[in-house]
């Protein structure tokens, strides 16, 4: 009789805890993911959170050992202040509190230059190239108006909240934690997000409470995720609103209302079905149509490929430059988003949406070679064996949308492999007070 072994349970760190000690440390350059710094103690690496380059601060050790080759810790008490730092908007921020907003205590122009710095660095460390020589004029551009101070922008149109099994009551969670931070306002959610009262009212039986407010229509949707067992509750909000569910398979069923919101961008209505992706600040999809049609230059009668292409928005944007005469084929492996596109960009006889994975897909499809690619892969990058491929189709010009630097870098390297380089690079501020944002590179052949 064959039996399945039981899982082993992760071996603990070896090593004496380090966590709750206090450490006086000069704060160095932000690092890459996580929104922290580096310092060091005693030679060993902190990688420390709510700190500033140049600060000096007491941090506080939040993980680690003896052992480890780094610790994590919080900046609990700053002794020398950089002149950015401000103090927190919101009182959930700083350690030990709500893990969504990184750089709370930062000014809005010194968290773009944080992340410039780590853009400069990902792209010197992984790519092997200066700021111009990847075409970077330096900078991350602000987008969206300026507030006055002290004002945090709401821009976050999609919010998951999760729920305090014992209390009912919404929260959000804590850095690296399962533990959740009870909120009653969070200051960079979107207004149609913090008009549905989510936050004043409990939620009995749910693990989780994601709210959608749509860009350009009315649209609000609510996607509940139950606890194991446990019965939806009756939802009642401050605005009309859908409801979805996801099952223990991770499907999204409609309960009430459209299953869909639908957004509106690049001069387009949009479907978007089940909490599927979009992106959720309102003025990212125009914002970086705009980069990618402007640094392609699409011209009429060109064929182009949309990777990963989610609801099919920069492929409407390339189908109407390219017109009647060009065609536009777009590749996306999540099936609701594909039957979206499909329906989205129904009306447009010149393009063509497929399903599957990009990797799997493109090899298969016969093309050889095309004028124009835009790829706006997940955070993991589109890797070796993809870019190998698109180089080989020899497109005038690519256009990469990258979420997240290091794989952007990663990925410029293997272009260059191939023979391509950045002709130019543009980083936008579409998540402020975190450490995230967007670029867009534009890719030519080495030689033209």
């Amino acid at each position: 009789m064959r039996t399945t072994p039981r899982a082993q349970r992760p071996e603990a760190p070896s090593g004496d805890p380090l966590a709750g000690q206090r450490y006086e440390v000069e704060v160095g350059p932000v690092a890459h993911g996580g929104g922290h710094c580096v310092a060091r103690h005693e030679g060993r690496v902190l990688f420390v959170r709510h700190a500033l380059p140049g600060e000096k601060v007491i941090a506080l050790v939040t993980e680690g050992t003896t052992t480890s080759r780094f610790l994590r810790a919080d900046a609990v008490e700053i002794l020398e202040p950089a002149k950015e730092r401000i103090a927190a908007p919101c009182p959930f921020a700083g350690p030990g509190k709500c893990g969504g907003c990184d750089w709370q205590h930062v000014t809005p122009g010194g968290q773009r230059k944080l992340k410039a710095a780590v853009l400069t660095e990902q792209l010197a460390k992984l790519a092997g190239l200066t700021p111009a020589e990847a075409g970077w004029d330096g900078s991350v551009e602000p987008v969206g108006g300026k507030l006055p101070a002290g004002q945090v922008p709401a821009w976050r149109t999609r919010v998951q909240y999760a729920v305090d099994r014992g209390t009912g009551k919404v929260g959000l969670r804590k850095h690296r934690s399962h533990e959740i931070q009870p909120v009653d306002h969070c200051l960079i959610a979107a207004e149609g997000v913090t008009e549905l009262g989510i936050e004043a009212r409990d939620w009995p039986g749910v693990a989780t409470v994601e709210a959608v407010a749509a860009t350009g229509s009315s649209d609000r949707q609510v996607v509940l995720t139950p606890q194991p067992g446990a019965q939806l509750p009756l939802v009642e909000l401050d605005r009309p609103v859908s409801i979805a569910r996801v099952d223990e398979q991770g499907d999204v069923h409609r309960v009430h209302g459209r299953s869909f919101v639908r957004e509106r961008a690049a001069g387009r209505t949009w479907r978007v079905s089940n909490g599927g992706f979009w992106q959720i600040h309102p003025e990212a999809p125009d914002t970086l149509v705009d980069a990618v049609l402007e640094g392609l230059d699409p011209q009429w009668g060109e064929n182009a490929l949309d990777l990963y292409c989610g609801v099919g928005l920069f492929a409407g944007a390339l189908a109407d430059r390219v017109g009647e005469d060009g065609a536009v084929l777009g590749i996306e492996s999540a099936k609701q988003a594909v039957a979206d596109a499909r329906h989205n960009l129904a009306a447009l006889d010149n393009v063509r949406i497929e399903c599957d994975r990009v990797e799997t897909l493109l090899p298969r499809t016969g093309i050889t070679a095309t004028d124009l690619i835009v790829l706006d892969p997940p955070r993991s990058g589109a890797g070796r064996e993809t870019v190998a491929h698109l180089v080989g189709l020899e497109a005038r010009r690519i256009a990469y949308v990258a979420c997240d630097p290091a794989a952007l870098a990663r990925d410029l390297a293997f272009f260059r492999e191939g023979g391509y380089r950045p002709v130019s690079l543009r980083a936008f501020d579409l998540f402020p007070m975190t450490h995230h944002f967007e670029c867009v590179a534009i890719l030519e052949p080495v030689g033209e």
